[in-house]
């Protein structure tokens, strides 16, 4: 799917010797797609829809679990089929981002939370391999031509940090490859970085230059598989080309590259950003970026469109007020620089729940179109992790959708924000209330959750038509009512919208001068309603509090 919009063009048209008539011809212009304006979808694969019963149980996961800390039968399938019927579209999505689906550990551990299985996807047994739980390489292969052919990009999870713990069917690797202690401290860079996560996570020895082996346990698994040989050469053939050493970072970058070269990936959102040394992520982007040039040149036909490969860093506790520094204590570190395109903001929900629309705008707008020019975030206001959501009993969903979609930068919808999928499940402890299953039958029946979903899906269509939205000027016309304009401008392509909030319902005044032109036919997204513009203002009536404006026919 591509979006278009209708561009005027006023000229000049001869109808008679000495008559001139200004004349209009109307030419549809297709919408850029634009990263620092994009709405990405993020899911927990295994909890968002169940395409096929028959890989629901692998490896003998079997063992009774602490509550919902075990596979519940979400896979790459169930995520295609949601592509296939328009769900993303009809929400304005044009990308999804999946937690990683590499195959898991076999075992599982207990955390304190009872015995937990892999289901998240952020305990690796194997980059080389898709776990059976989310699915084949074949279904992984038809969401990414389903999802392409729609305009949506598909965004996998790089985790290079660590590997999934030990238990007694995924024994320890060497310690040229992990280390098993001490436990991070976080009080400054190296208390951060050169430790592990958690007890029981070994961390890659991401430091090292030195060259290593293949860990045996990978040599003996990829043997029984019968793909040895050709992992090996394939190892072989990437060190000879980069003349890279052959350390432990290296081997999961091939690894992870090879989903671009063979299934066309858009992008990466890189897990734990923070406790890897920051240049390996300038490493990292080197090999992305050759493995994206190959891909479009051996695929052409296959080529959405200019954009590089996008890359999303989660650096724990980020905060856009940080601008390009994040801080540890006793030193600073630009992990844009040379690495992302931009880093998930942290910061997002508090603004939200702290600052007024337009105060919170003008600070977004500032800084993305100073300090971070060239780079942007990604908001959020619920996630996987985040066990302070802006609204975790939902009883403010449409608050949530106007506040997550009309601000600046890129914005993460987490599975079931657009539902009101409440972040809580009984008995469930931690993190495992933010990864109830999706609810889908919320969807289907309670007019209540489709009221919500219909708002996300106005904001949502209305966003993805206009780049302006998430990485244009803002510029407040009217604070009472409060009426604010957003202006893209890319080359020869330029976008205009206007949107007022917080509306008295019925008949309403809307300023627009100086961004639409007198007598120029105005679009209502949210109402569906065409006016026209006279004495630079137009007026709707309706029993809405929002107006979504955009040029019926915009001029050039």
């Amino acid at each position: 799917m591509r979006n278009f919009i209708v561009v005027l063009i006023l000229g000049i048209m001869v109808t008679g010797c000495q008559n001139k008539t200004d004349k209009s011809i109307e030419k549809e212009v297709e919408v850029p797609f634009e990263w620092d304006a994009a709405t990405i979808y993020f899911m927990l694969v295994d909890r968002f829809n169940n395409g096929d019963t028959s890989n629901d149980e692998n490896f003998d996961r079997d063992k009774e679990t602490g509550i919902l800390r075990g596979f519940e039968g979400g896979d790459i399938k169930g995520v295609t089929q949601k592509v296939e019927s328009g769900y993303f579209t009809n929400l304005g999505v044009n990308a999804i981002w999946m937690t990683p689906i590499v195959e898991q550990i076999h075992g599982g551990t207990d955390e304190g939370t009872g015995l937990s299985y892999g289901f998240h996807g952020y305990w690796t047994k194997d980059w080389t391999n898709l776990d059976p739980d989310f699915g084949t390489r074949d279904d992984l292969k038809k969401l990414v031509e389903a999802a392409h052919k729609r305009g949506i990009r598909i965004v996998l999870d790089a985790v290079i940090n660590h590997r999934g713990p030990v238990t007694d069917q995924d024994p320890v690797w060497p310690q040229s490859w992990v280390r098993t202690g001490p436990s991070c401290d976080y009080h400054d860079f190296d208390s951060t970085v050169s430790c592990t996560l958690v007890e029981n996570l070994p961390d890659i020895r991401t430091e090292s230059n030195e060259a290593v082996e293949l860990p045996p346990q990978l040599i003996e698994k990829w043997k029984t598989e019968g793909r040895y040989e050709k992992e090996v050469a394939e190892l072989d053939a990437f060190f000879e080309s980069t003349g890279y050493p052959r350390a432990p970072r290296f081997y999961i970058m091939k690894w992870l590259a090879d989903y671009i070269t063979e299934f066309g990936i858009d992008g990466y959102r890189v897990d734990t950003v923070k406790h890897t040394e920051p240049y390996v992520w300038q490493e990292f982007r080197s090999v992305v970026d050759t493995a994206f040039a190959q891909y479009k040149m051996e695929n052409p036909e296959k080529v959405l469109d200019d954009n590089g490969f996008y890359l999303v860093g989660e650096v724990y506790n980020y905060a856009i007020s940080n601008e390009k520094a994040f801080d540890f204590g006793d030193r600073k570190v630009n992990y844009f620089d040379k690495a992302f395109n931009q880093l998930i903001n942290f910061e997002f929900k508090w603004n939200a729940e702290q600052m007024d629309y337009e105060s919170m705008f003008t600070k977004y707008d500032s800084i993305l179109h100073n300090d971070l020019i060239g780079y942007s975030v990604l908001n959020y206001l619920s996630s996987h992790d985040d066990g302070q959501p802006f609204d975790p009993m939902r009883v403010k969903p449409f608050e949530t959708a106007t506040k997550l979609l009309l601000t600046q930068g890129a914005a993460q919808i987490y599975y079931g924000d657009e539902s009101a999928r409440i972040l809580h499940a009984e008995g469930a402890i931690g993190d495992a209330n933010l990864r109830t299953f999706m609810n889908w039958d919320d969807i289907k029946s309670n007019p209540k959750t489709q009221a919500v979903l219909a708002h996300w899906q106005r904001l949502g269509q209305f966003r993805a038509n206009h780049p302006a939205v998430g990485a244009g000027r803002h510029q407040m016309i009217s604070e009472a009512p409060y009426v604010f304009s957003r202006v893209y401008k890319k080359d020869d392509f330029e976008d205009r919208v206007i949107i007022g909030l917080n509306l008295e319902k019925g008949k309403k005044i809307i300023p627009v001068g100086g961004v639409f032109p007198e007598r120029l036919s105005v679009h209502d997204a949210y109402s569906n309603t065409d006016v026209t513009v006279e004495n630079g203002n137009v007026i709707l009536n309706n029993d809405y509090d929002i107006v979504l404006l955009e040029a019926t026919k915009a001029s050039k």
